[in-house]
């Protein structure tokens, strides 16, 4: 990644990034992409692909059950601006 993909990326999202913000995105960048390089040297050969990281069932997890349900005028009691029986929101990326 280039700063000009990184002010490209900003204006898209609708940031304003000066320069020196933009110099220290691209530094840190290139700190990420040195460490991912450092995986790509790590030999695993042999290793077992994980899907879960533990190895017995977890018991502590919950399971998700609906608690309390909000009706549609609930849910859109204090919303700032509805239309149509949806908020409203400000357009935040082109």
């Amino acid at each position: 990644m280039d700063k000009k993909a990184i002010k490209e990326y900003a204006e898209h999202l609708m940031f304003k990034l000066s320069d020196d913000e933009i110099d220290s995105i691209d530094k840190d960048f290139e700190v990420l992409n040195a460490q991912l390089d450092l995986l790509n040297h790590i030999d695993t050969e042999g290793v077992e692909e994980m899907i879960f990281p533990f190895d017995v069932k977890t018991e502590y997890l919950r399971e998700d059950k609906a608690d309390h349900i909000l009706t549609k005028e609930e849910a859109l009691y204090n919303a700032p601006k509805v239309k149509e029986g949806h908020f409203v929101v400000p357009k935040v990326v082109k």
